[in-house]
């Protein structure tokens, strides 16, 4: 009984984050096409677009996912969650429209879904203690 409990708040809290990604993926691709309709590479859209969505991904997660209360401590720790999640987007961007010829617009939209796994465990770990 215990145990079907844990696994539902887990699969609610699941899908809250999912939302919350879908979320900050829209933030980040329309900031990332902003950039990119501003000029520069590629790679540095990316990285400004991803480093702003991430900070109102703290938000939504502290509010909606976890419903915690964020501080200043979990602020600080969070961008832990995206190394894993940066770098695997970042990588899977550079393969595919460096290596596959895939289009710098579209590319973005795949590579954000790969690693959602990694970063809904590790996020959970930073802002649920």
């Amino acid at each position: 009984m215990i145990s079907r409990l844990i696994h539902l708040i887990q699969t609610r809290a699941f899908i809250r984050f999912v939302i919350v990604g879908c979320i900050n993926t829209l933030t980040y691709y329309t900031l990332y096409v902003l950039f990119m309709s501003l000029g520069g590479l590629y790679i540095i859209n990316h990285s400004a677009a991803f480093v702003i969505s991430m900070v109102g991904s703290f938000y939504w997660n502290c509010y909606f996912t976890y419903r915690t209360k964020p501080t200043l401590a979990k602020f600080f720790q969070f961008p832990l969650t995206y190394v894993v999640n940066y770098s695997v987007s970042t990588l899977s961007l550079y393969v595919l429209i460096d290596l596959l010829q895939f289009s710098e617009f579209l590319s973005p939209l795949i590579a954000a879904i790969i690693p959602i796994p990694f970063t809904f465990i590790i996020s959970r770990f930073i802002l649920v203690k």
